[in-house]
């Protein structure tokens, strides 16, 4: 769909430099497609639990986000894409502790940051129950915790610097997901994705403006402290 690509499109941008020179990649909270929907090289990825067969170049490993079962520094990068949101607001800094703990280089946090984009879902959410449909699952948990703000990430260890992102201006998160509730756009959504993804890149880096939905944060290891 298309808040997938919208999500992982500027994810993998952010790692070009560690996945084109054959670095390790783990995803925290992957599901069984992450980021091997639009990324073919192997990854590690984790979640409490794989709903489907996980995508072939993806080693899954079931645990949490608050105790990985890995050795500081083993990866070279570490994503952390639409999950914080998800997070009991008391837990969400030790999930973001453990990234930090198993990167080497780079972590990249992404989430809908703050009250505009708890909004964005709100309505949304209610668009869904006056249609007298279902709510997708993340859209009814998105409802029971406030979304966390930048202040989550203001504080980093010593040695990490921070890049913030914009992702999904509020007006075409808006837009987009009230689109993707009916079957003929999600249909022209994919099929463009399939056909032309290097354009559809391109506009949809063009929606990705403040306001905005979701942020992007690029937490990379000063290269003093970067390890072997």
């Amino acid at each position: 769909m298309l808040n997938r690509a919208s999500r992982f499109f500027p994810i993998l941008r952010s790692l070009r430099s560690v996945l084109t020179t054959g670095g390790t990649l783990l995803e925290v909270g992957s599901g069984s497609l992450g980021l091997g929907e639009y990324w073919h090289g192997p990854f590690v990825g984790c979640d409490v639990t794989f709903a489907a067969r996980p995508v072939r170049n993806m080693r899954a490993v079931c645990c949490t986000g608050g105790q990985l079962p890995f050795r500081d520094h083993s990866f070279d990068a570490v994503v952390v894409s639409d999950v914080i949101e998800h997070i009991p607001p008391s837990q969400r800094k030790q999930v973001v502790a453990e990234a930090l703990r198993v990167a080497r280089k780079l972590v990249v946090i992404a989430y809908p940051c703050g009250p505009a984009a708890f909004n964005v879902d709100r309505k949304l959410f209610r668009e869904y129950k006056t249609r007298k449909l279902t709510p997708p699952a993340w859209l009814a948990e998105h409802m029971l915790h406030p979304f966390p703000d930048e202040d989550l990430l203001q504080d980093l260890p010593s040695g990490w610097k921070r890049e913030v992102v914009p992702n999904e201006s509020l007006h075409f998160r808006g837009w987009m997901m009230k689109a993707e509730m009916f079957r003929l756009p999600n249909y022209s959504f994919g099929l463009a994705l399939r056909i032309v993804p290097r354009l559809v890149e391109r506009l949809l880096r063009r929606a990705d403006a403040e306001p905005s939905y979701r942020k992007i944060f690029v937490l990379s290891r000063e290269a003093r402290e970067e390890y072997a």
